[in-house]
């Protein structure tokens, strides 16, 4: 294998001194660049091991260092204050050496540091080839393949019984036009650790695994995300556990839909399933259950409403909410939709799906148990509804 070796100083001295001690092979690369050249230079050298000479120019060569990140640093001095020292290590230094360095202690050193500018390079081919295969970014640690991604992590997950977190990210309706994907991406990766994973799962949503915490650490890793970001960015979170993929993607999308329709950062909320029928005061359950109820629907058939009014032509959205019936109608010129929601009794929630256009599409009933509603589910089939019927009003028009 062939090592690649810069040396970086303003003093031509240093090179005639210390290339005798590195034992270069045939093969191996030196490279000798004064600071003002390597500056234009250091683009090319992101697999080698770089010895800076940071005597009488300390300030300039912690500079390089915050510039070279994740390479391998060595840096050259004899009168090194503790100070100096400790800046050089906090920003990833990763050996001092000395003119009083023996010649087996820099080999040992050096050898380190070539390993892992061995590491580097085939991390690096692995990243071009997760690239080409369109499973991460070009220039971030954001994955593109979510779903093995996920299923391989969960399985990790189970394994070791560890704690995780499932995060869902995203913008409103009006704030994903005023920031940038990359920016959010930014923001995310540079407050998080290298273990956790951020995945993509559509335009300006993501998902992110945090790996040993716990809900409430979450929030509060949140809370510092979120107060770095130029436009306000909802969440909803779950602990991953035994959680299959798509449970668990159901679940932590639903808590966020739920955060953009309460417009809350994130939102915690006790499921229907937990009302109990207190002292058999079956009216007072009624009340409470057509309360917690309509407090999922009313906001997410708002939300519907505000996004698509203006986008269906020459057609209205209207919605109404009360007395253990809710209903969300489109009307055109010539067809109209309803979609239907009912709780008649304790057990079931029915949703009645009806259209009446030139072409009879067959009504839809689904029913579901109280504790599986979810603001998300109810706003996808929304969704689906709202592209049935304006599909079939654009083939009419055709």
């Amino acid at each position: 294998m062939q090592n690649r070796i810069v040396l970086v100083s303003d003093d031509s001295d240093f090179f005639e001194y210390l290339i005798p001690k590195l034992f270069i092979r045939k093969n191996d690369e030196i490279f000798r660049w004064s600071y003002e050249k390597f500056y234009e230079k250091m683009s090319l050298y992101k697999n080698s091991v770089i010895i800076i000479n940071a005597e009488n120019k300390n300030e300039e060569a912690l500079s390089f260092l915050y510039l070279l990140k994740d390479r391998p640093v060595i840096f050259f001095a004899y009168n090194v204050n503790k100070d100096f020292e400790l800046k050089a290590y906090q920003a990833g230094v990763l050996h001092f050496i000395t003119p009083f360095t023996d010649d087996d202690e820099l080999q040992a050193k050096l050898s380190l540091a070539l390993k892992l500018a061995s590491v580097l390079e085939k991390s690096q081919q692995y990243r071009e080839f997760l690239v080409n295969n369109s499973i991460i970014k070009q220039d971030k640690e954001v994955f593109l393949d979510y779903e093995n991604i996920m299923d391989k992590e969960l399985e990790k997950i189970r394994n070791n019984a560890s704690n995780a977190v499932l995060v869902a990210i995203s913008p409103n309706e009006k704030t994903k036009f005023l920031i940038q994907s990359d920016k959010m991406e930014e923001i995310i990766l540079d407050n998080i650790r290298k273990n956790d994973i951020l995945m993509n799962y559509a335009p300006n949503k993501y998902f992110l695994i945090l790996f040993d915490t716990n809900i409430e650490s979450a929030e509060k890793k949140w809370a510092k995300i979120r107060g770095k970001m130029p436009e306000k960015i909802y969440a909803g979170f779950a602990n991953i556990l035994t959680k299959e993929r798509r449970q668990l993607i159901n679940e932590v999308l639903s808590k966020l839909h739920e955060a953009i329709n309460y417009d809350k950062d994130y939102i915690e909320r006790t499921p229907v399933a937990d009302i109990g029928i207190s002292g058999g005061n079956f009216k007072v359950f009624r009340q409470e259950l057509n309360k917690k109820i309509e407090n999922i629907i009313v906001p997410v058939f708002y939300h519907i409403q505000q996004k698509y009014n203006a986008k269906l032509f020459g057609m209205m959205i209207e919605q109404y909410c009360k007395d253990g019936v809710s209903i969300l109608t489109i009307k055109g010129r010539n067809a109209s939709a309803s979609f239907t929601i009912t709780w008649p009794g304790f057990s079931k929630i029915n949703m009645d799906i009806e259209y009446k256009t030139a072409n009879a599409i067959p009504s839809k009933r689904f029913s579901i148990d109280h504790n599986e509603l979810e603001a998300g589910f109810i706003e996808d089939l929304l969704e689906q509804f709202i592209m049935e019927f304006r599909k079939e009003i654009n083939d009419d028009n055709s």
